[in-house]
C-alpha cells in the first residue's frame, strides 16, 4: 500500500493487469512495450508488458507477444465494463537498449509500430506516448486516474534489473 492507501503492484514482463480497484502498477521497459488503457468515464484502467511484436500461432498463445497482449488487455477492459468510446491509450517503451546487435532486429521499434497499428485499428485515441530512444524506462501507472509517471534509466540500472 502507498501512503494514500492504494495497492502497489509490480508488473512482470509477459503479463497483463486490468483493475476497477485503484492501484499503482510499476514496470521496467527496455525494448519491451507497455500499453496503458484507461476508461475516462468509469475511471479504471489496465496495462500490459509485452516483449516481442507477433505471436506466429505456434505453441501457447502468450501475452509475451504484442498482438496477443494488446487484444487480451482490451478484452479485459471490456469485460470489466469499459465502453470502447470511453477508452484512451498511452504507450511506453520500445527503446533500443542493446546497441548495435539489436538494431538489426529493431525489436523496440517493431513493438512500438505494432502498438500504434493495433490501437489505430481499434479506434482508440492515443493521448500520450514515450517510445524509442536508447534508454530504458521505469513507469508507474495509476489504474484509478490514468496517470503515468516515467523515469529514464541509465544503462547499468536496466542491466542490473533495479
Amino acid at each position: 500500500m502507498d501512503r494514500f492507501g492504494q495497492k502497489n503492484h509490480f508488473l512482470q514482463p509477459s503479463t497483463i493487469l486490468a483493475s476497477r480497484e485503484p492501484q499503482w502498477v510499476t514496470t521496467i521497459l527496455g525494448s519491451c512495450v507497455s500499453i496503458c488503457l484507461f476508461d475516462k468515464k468509469k475511471c479504471f484502467g489496465g496495462i500490459n508488458h509485452y516483449m516481442l511484436p507477433y505471436w506466429n500461432g505456434e505453441g501457447l498463445e502468450s501475452p509475451r507477444y504484442g498482438n496477443v497482449a494488446i487484444s487480451q488487455l482490451y478484452r479485459k477492459m471490456l469485460e470489466l465494463g469499459a465502453k470502447k468510446e470511453d477508452i484512451v491509450c498511452k504507450i511506453f517503451g520500445g527503446a533500443e537498449v542493446l546497441g548495435e546487435q539489436s538494431s538489426v532486429f529493431n525489436v523496440g521499434q517493431r513493438n512500438v509500430e505494432l502498438a500504434l497499428k493495433i490501437i489505430l485499428e481499434l479506434g482508440i485515441p492515443l493521448v500520450s506516448s514515450s517510445t524509442g530512444g536508447k534508454q530504458g524506462r521505469k513507469i508507474h501507472f495509476n489504474t484509478g486516474t490514468g496517470e503515468v509517471l516515467q523515469k529514464y534509466l541509465v544503462k547499468n540500472t536496466l542491466n542490473d534489473g533495479k
